[in-house]
């Protein structure tokens, strides 16, 4: 077998046993995490926000922001993400992950909205909750 065939074979025998985890330890607990989206041309675009963790679960993580975001527009278009602990500025302050993010429908927002709730007295203000969207994240891997 040559060097470039062994390569291969160890990336797709790498990418094949990583299973999908919970929330990793190391997001756990921080305040912000970088939301790392994706335009439809593939630059990614990172933003530091809130989230909380459900903790019933333990593998979801929800973020609340405006429908009409860009985030919200690039998660509809391409769901993979990538989340890092992070400063409030976005400087990353630990490991990233993949994972998929999706909008929630009107029907799982207030299980969402109860989680973030929890976290942050802040979210419960109504700013601008007529044009809040809920996206959570899940299927972690590294």
């Amino acid at each position: 077998m040559t060097f470039s065939a062994y390569s291969a074979l160890s990336a797709v025998n790498a990418f094949r046993y990583n299973p999908l985890m919970p929330v990793p330890p190391e997001i756990q607990g921080h305040k912000y995490i970088l939301l790392t989206t994706f335009r439809k041309n593939g630059t990614a675009v990172p933003t530091p926000v809130w989230f909380a963790e459900d903790t019933e679960d333990n593998d979801k993580l929800y973020i609340k922001t405006r429908a009409d975001a860009g985030k919200t527009k690039r998660i509809r278009n391409n769901p993979q993400v990538r989340v890092a602990p992070c400063t409030i500025r976005g400087k990353v302050t630990g490991p990233e992950f993949s994972a998929n993010a999706r909008i929630l429908p009107p029907e799982d927002r207030p299980r969402a909205n109860r989680i973030i709730n929890r976290k942050y007295w802040m979210a419960r203000l109504s700013l601008w909750n007529k044009k809040n969207a809920y996206v959570e994240i899940s299927g972690f891997t590294t």
